[in-house]
């Protein structure tokens, strides 16, 4: 939510996208319209690139000698893949620190390391429900609420200490119902 507030213009697309796809404010948000939501997965991507709920990914065990991008790793040895910086690698990322969900239509984001949720067979097997579970609650925070930041500057992206990086300084928002939220709770 915090990339969405210092990026208006991301927050309004994603909004009408969600507006446009599902019933047009009759209903809520619901896990079978995710798929027709791509903006709001191109969002969700870009946020755990830049940010991955674990920076550092599990360690692994060398199981024999070998090189690893140009290093003798010997056998027997602690590996960490530090997916932090390879997701914001200038090599492989066009303006790496630069919020841009843009960079995931089409076919534009294939074949890019993405790896918050590592890769290969030790890949984490609830990848599918994580995804879900983000589209879900972020797409209806968005149905549901307008939100603003709030005060002109842009909300503070600064990290704080631990193994998954909070944020250093807690998310402060402003939001006021809209009108699809207001018709669900008269509903009640």
């Amino acid at each position: 939510m915090t990339l969405l507030l210092n990026n208006p213009e991301a927050l309004k697309k994603v909004r009408d996208e969600i507006d446009a796809q599902v019933a047009n404010h009759v209903r809520l948000l619901e896990e079978s319209d995710l798929s027709n939501l791509p903006y709001l997965q191109y969002v969700i991507t870009e946020t755990l690139r830049l940010y991955p709920v674990v920076p550092l990914m599990l360690p692994h065990e060398s199981s024999q000698e070998c090189n690893v991008g140009g290093f003798h790793i010997s056998r027997g040895t602690m590996l960490l893949v530090n997916a932090y910086s390879v997701n914001r690698d200038p090599k492989v990322w066009e303006e790496p620190a630069r919020f841009m969900p843009e960079r995931f239509e089409g076919a534009k984001g294939e074949g890019k390391l993405m790896i918050p949720f590592g890769m290969g067979r030790r890949r984490c097997p609830g990848e599918g429900l994580a995804m879900r579970v983000v589209g879900l609650a972020l797409g209806a925070l968005i149905q549901c609420f307008e939100w603003e930041r709030t005060g002109k500057e842009e909300v503070d992206m600064a990290e704080g200490s631990g193994l998954s990086m909070p944020k250093a300084i807690p998310l402060e928002a402003m939001y006021r119902p809209r009108q699809i939220m207001l018709d669900t709770l008269e509903k009640l």
